[in-house]
């Protein structure tokens, strides 16, 4: 399966209001089957030690995971919904930006399965990995 190549700013439209917003997440590449997303280290994703909440990671995880999926589906008929997550953290983060790089593994009728590395962007090195399985259903509403 190939994404749609839309706009990125179209893309980053869809997080209006949502914790992608509150969280500064955006999208800032998209690729054939890939997805790039990059997040502030800052207050808003620090956790009280000062260093990247792994929360925030896993919201970055799951934010470019359903990005991705939403790039797969008929979105007037259809919608990505995230059924499971994990993450391992490896490297702690107090500053700059975090950027977040989603592969798609399965792109099925009824699941999607994304592969996504988070690095810092100064150093370039790994901070999390995780996976996220969407479920696709109809859409609601």
């Amino acid at each position: 399966m190939t994404l749609k190549q839309l706009p990125i700013e179209i893309i980053n439209g869809w997080s209006r209001n949502t914790l992608m917003q509150t969280l500064a997440i955006e999208c800032v590449e998209i690729g054939s089957d890939y997805l790039v997303a990059r997040m502030p280290v800052d207050a808003r994703t620090h956790q009280p030690m000062g260093l990247l909440h792994g929360g925030a990671s896993m919201a970055l995880i799951e934010s470019i995971g359903s990005m991705g999926s939403s790039l797969l589906l008929d979105l007037d008929r259809e919608q990505p919904v995230g059924v499971e997550i994990n993450a391992n953290h490896v490297r702690a983060v107090t500053q700059g930006y975090v950027r977040g790089t989603g592969k798609l593994v399965h792109g099925g009728k009824r699941t999607h399965l994304w592969q996504v590395d988070i690095h810092d962007e100064a150093t370039g090195k790994l901070v999390c990995t995780g996976r996220l399985t969407v479920m696709v259903v109809p859409k609601v509403g």
